[in-house]
């Protein structure tokens, strides 16, 4: 096991009791466990479980400044790249590869051998063996499709009003329709 500097294993976990107009703060009496041959890079934080335990399995490799909450459990040799957020009782399975910056909701389950691109926002549950990226992620073949049409979006914009005001010069668009792209 190595672990670099700066990190911290078996913090508090982020939980609250709303009652009465405050929060009061939900003690964590669980534990962390951590197999052999995982790498926790810098400035990482760990949070022990609630009750049971957060785990990172064997060969599981974590990347600087990634936070790892209550009850997360990460499958063996797993990687998992910077500025990475897991929410709590996440379970993420076996040989997953995560690039930088992805979020993970709580209480959903990761397949094994998934990848997900940076930045993605995982929002739910998603299956073995699954490529995905964007936010909500999601097939990374639709998402990258789906971006690159938001980029063409002005100029399409610019032909649309083009084509509106041909068809209304030619008596084709009738005036209380007005326009299909609003400025």
């Amino acid at each position: 096991v190595i672990i670099q500097f700066g990190s911290v294993i078996g913090s508090d976990g982020f939980g609250y009791l709303r009652h009465e107009g405050r929060y009061h703060k939900i003690p964590h009496l669980g534990t962390v466990v951590i197999e052999d041959e995982v790498e926790i890079g810098a400035n990482c934080t760990i949070d022990r479980g609630t009750f049971g335990q957060t785990h990172l399995r064997r060969g599981a490799k974590l990347d600087n400044l990634i936070h790892v909450a209550h009850n997360v459990e990460i499958g063996e040799h797993t990687v998992i790249a910077a500025q990475t957020g897991i929410s709590g009782s996440t379970k993420i399975g076996r040989e997953v590869t995560i690039a930088g910056q992805v979020g993970f909701v709580g209480h959903i389950a990761i397949g094994d051998r998934t990848t997900f691109g940076a930045q993605a926002g995982v929002t739910k549950s998603i299956p073995a063996g699954t490529v995905v990226s964007g936010y909500p992620a999601r097939d990374h073949a639709q998402a990258r499709r789906e971006e690159a049409a938001i980029r063409r979006l002005p100029e399409l914009l610019k032909r649309v009003r083009a084509l509106e005001k041909l068809l209304a010069a030619a008596g084709q668009l009738p005036p209380a329709a007005g326009s299909a792209v609003d400025d």
